[in-house]
Order: structure tokens, then C-alpha cells, then sequence
């Protein structure tokens, strides 16, 4: 039954899986959410200015008129934060809600505009075809959805009783139950093929992703993440550490022990640089031949001296031979490393090259060593 239950909750996929797809897919749809509520807000404004005019009923106007305010002020919030999250690529799961929230409840006003002024026989299909529409623009976790789209209705029915003869508003009940089970097969099964779409396509990028050999990312997922470590937001007191580690005499390696084994020794290289993620918070990747590039972040960059030592010692450590060496009888790595501050803008290719400067400075002074600059 628990089986039962998650297969649903997460349409059938994983839960990180499922978390992964969601991040995903929210911010794709914020731009969509903010033009849906803004075309909401506005034909409920002008829908509150009917009944003024056919009726002089100030009671319709005003609830109309409320609804469209607080839409009006929620709307302005959210797009303030859809620009801020265009610049820092950030955006708080609870501010997406709270989007979804609005956006339904103006779908859910307009359905009302439409049972209190419309004849039962011309809304039949309508609110059921809106309630549809609505789903376009949501990926969201199905129990919230279920919540959501009941709520809409537990919210709907007692309104426009509010507003109707009594003898009139049973179609509105009809048209709004079915409009809600209609929704919800049809909304299921919409969020859930998005989902498995996303899923598959990360999954593929994933192993885009991935050098083949080590196992490492590779350099197109190094760039992204660099990228990403930039722009998160840290504070600006804080330090971002870029390392370039290259294996000395590598060459040399090859030729003497064939490529077979030089494969090998870079397994070997990419498993010890992988499990640092674990031991240290230090992201690695794979970025050319025998060419390796780290990632971490620090409060004190004090420690980077030690760090980049302790890395030169980590690879000696695995005393893997290299009798063609020029600078010892095991396999070294020489390291450049840059520190850039956090909170100050960097172009990520002046990053790149300095670390990159630096490692060549470390070859220069004799490899087996970090240079950080």
C-alpha cells in the first residue's frame, strides 16, 4: 500500500528523481504563470465593472473589485521576483506556490463571473474547459494539486449561492463537480508525462555529462557548475577556489607503460579526485586529457595552501610507478589554484586562466607542487 501511495505521490518515479524533475520544471512555467494571472486580473477588473452598469449592484462590483486588488498586489510581488530570479537564476520553492495559489484562484473567479452571470446551459462546458486550461502551466506534486483543485471548488460552490436564486446555482454544483473530476484524471496524467519527458531527457543529459573514462563530469558540466558557483548567492565575505591539476610526465607514462595502463592510472586518479566530494565538499571533473579542474567553497581561504598540499600528497599516496618521470619514481600531479571573492562580479574565462597561469607556474618551480595566486 505504502508503494501504492508514493507511486502516486511522486508520479511514479524516485523521490529525488522526482524532486530533480520538479526543479526543473517550476522555473520554466514562471514566466507562464505571471502572464496567465496578469490576463486573469485583468478580465476580472473589467468583469467587476458589469454589474455596476447593468445593475447597479455595488455588492457584486466590490467582491469583484477585492479579489481583482489582492490578485493586483500578489501579481506585482511575483513579477518582481520572477526578474530577480532572471538575474541570480534563484527562486524559493514557496514563492512558486504561492504563483500557483493566485493563479487558481483567479481561474476560480473567473469560473464564478461566469456561473453568476452566465445561463447554467451556456457554462456547462466552459468551467470545465477553464479548469483544463488551467493545468497547462502546473508541475506540481499531485497531493498539492488534489488540495488545490478541491479547495477551488469547496470555495466555488458557497460563492455563487451567495450571488444566485437558490433554485439556479444545483447546475453550477453539477458543473463543478464534474469540472473537478474531469481535472483531476486529466491533470494527472498531463503532470505526470511531463514529469517521465523530464526525467528521461535529465537522465540522458546526465550521461552527457559524464567522462566515460573516470567517471568524473566532464568539461561541459564543469563550465555549468562554475557558472552556477558564480552566481549563487554566498556571502560576500566568502571564497570561491578554482584548481587545475595535471599529471606530471604523463606522456612519459605512456609511452612506457602503454595506453591501456595510462587508462588505468587515470581511473585510478578520477576515483581518489571523486571521493574528495565526500571527505573534503570538493566538486571534481575531468576536463581534458590528463587535465583535472576542482571546485569548493570556503568561509577562510587560509587553508588553500594546505588543501592544494594535501591533494599533491593524497595522488602520491596511491605510489603509482612511473619510472619515465623527470620528477619522481611514482606518479605527481602539479596544481594551480585562483581564489576569487564571493559578492564581486567575475567573467568565469579570467577565473579559468588564472588557475590556468597558475598551474603552469607550478610546473615552472619543478611540479609535484600548488601554486596559488
Amino acid at each position: 500500500m505504502r508503494k501504492l501511495f508514493n507511486n502516486w505521490l511522486y508520479y511514479g518515479l524516485e523521490r529525488d528523481e522526482y524532486k530533480k524533475c520538479v526543479k526543473t520544471l517550476f522555473p520554466k512555467n514562471i514566466s507562464g504563470l505571471c502572464m496567465s494571472n496578469t490576463v486573469m486580473v485583468a478580465l476580472t477588473a473589467i468583469f467587476a465593472i458589469f454589474p455596476i452598469i447593468t445593475e447597479n449592484n455595488y455588492v457584486k462590483a466590490s467582491f469583484y473589485f477585492s479579489a481583482t486588488a489582492v490578485a493586483l498586489v500578489l501579481l506585482i510581488i511575483s513579477i518582481k521576483k520572477q526578474k530577480q530570479y532572471k538575474q541570480n537564476k534563484q527562486i524559493s520553492n514557496k514563492f512558486i506556490y504561492i504563483l500557483i495559489v493566485l493563479y487558481y484562484a483567479n481561474v476560480m473567479f473567473f469560473g464564478m463571473y461566469l456561473a453568476v452571470w452566465a445561463k447554467p446551459e451556456k457554462i456547462a462546458g466552459s468551467f470545465i474547459g477553464i479548469i483544463i486550461c488551467a493545468l497547462f502551466p502546473l508541475n506540481i506534486s499531485p497531493l498539492f494539486y488534489f488540495l488545490l483543485t478541491i479547495s477551488v471548488v469547496l470555495i466555488y460552490i458557497p460563492s455563487i449561492i451567495l450571488f444566485k436564486i437558490p433554485s439556479v446555482w444545483n447546475y453550477d454544483i453539477q458543473n463543478a463537480l464534474f469540472a473537478v473530476t474531469i481535472s483531476l484524471i486529466f491533470g494527472w496524467q498531463l503532470i505526470m508525462n511531463r514529469m517521465t519527458n523530464t526525467s528521461t531527457m535529465s537522465k540522458l543529459e546526465d550521461e552527457n555529462t559524464i567522462d566515460a573514462l573516470t567517471q568524473l563530469k566532464n568539461r561541459r558540466d564543469f563550465m555549468k557548475r562554475f557558472e552556477r558557483c558564480l552566481q549563487h548567492n554566498r556571502p560576500a565575505d566568502n571564497f570561491l577556489c578554482i584548481a587545475l591539476l595535471d599529471i606530471d610526465c604523463f606522456k612519459n607514462y605512456n609511452d612506457l607503460y602503454g595506453h591501456y595502463q595510462g587508462d588505468e592510472c587515470l581511473k585510478t586518479i578520477g576515483k581518489t579526485l571523486g571521493d574528495l566530494h565526500n571527505s573534503m565538499g570538493i566538486y571534481a571533473a575531468r576536463v581534458g586529457g590528463e587535465e583535472f579542474a576542482l571546485l569548493w567553497h570556503r568561509e577562510d581561504a587560509s587553508d588553500t595552501k594546505e588543501i592544494g598540499s594535501k591533494l599533491n600528497q593524497i595522488i602520491r599516496d596511491l605510489n603509482i610507478p612511473n619510472e619515465k618521470s623527470i620528477v619522481a619514481p611514482y606518479i605527481t600531479v602539479s596544481i594551480g589554484i585562483h581564489i576569487a571573492k564571493c559578492g564581486l562580479s567575475h567573467d568565469i574565462k579570467d577565473l579559468y586562466n588564472l588557475a590556468d597561469k597558475a598551474l603552469y607556474a607550478a610546473k615552472r618551480k619543478g611540479r609535484n607542487c600548488t601554486v596559488i595566486n
